[in-house]
């Protein structure tokens, strides 16, 4: 997988991550939602991050990308414990993204 492409599937996850967090603002027991909240905020920053650092074109990335496999994996797994509609497509980008990341790091 090519930069570009991790990059654009980053910034979907990105979205769906922001989105869900401000979603769950909105639900009634917002104190229920907390942790999910707090994962999609650390998702979308790790993914950020990444993305940023992939635009410079520095090559030491590996580590990152690894840390940004793992978050998702935490923010899927979050996500994937609530019914809300928000909640299933942030886990289906955090899914996409996992996926982009192995493939990047197997290229």
């Amino acid at each position: 997988m090519k930069r570009e492409q991790l990059i654009s599937i980053l910034g979907n996850c990105i979205n769906a991550c922001n989105h869900c967090a401000d979603a769950c603002l909105d639900e009634p027991n917002v104190q229920h939602m907390a942790t999910c909240i707090r994962t999609d905020h650390v998702c979308a920053e790790v993914c950020s991050s990444l993305s940023q650092i992939l635009h410079t074109k520095y090559k030491n990335v590996e580590g990152l990308v690894r840390y940004c496999i793992s978050v998702c994996k935490d923010c899927k797994a979050t996500c994937e414990g609530h019914d809300h509609d928000h909640c299933k497509a942030c886990a289906k980008a955090c899914d996409e993204c996992i996926r982009a990341c192995e493939a990047f790091l197997a290229a």
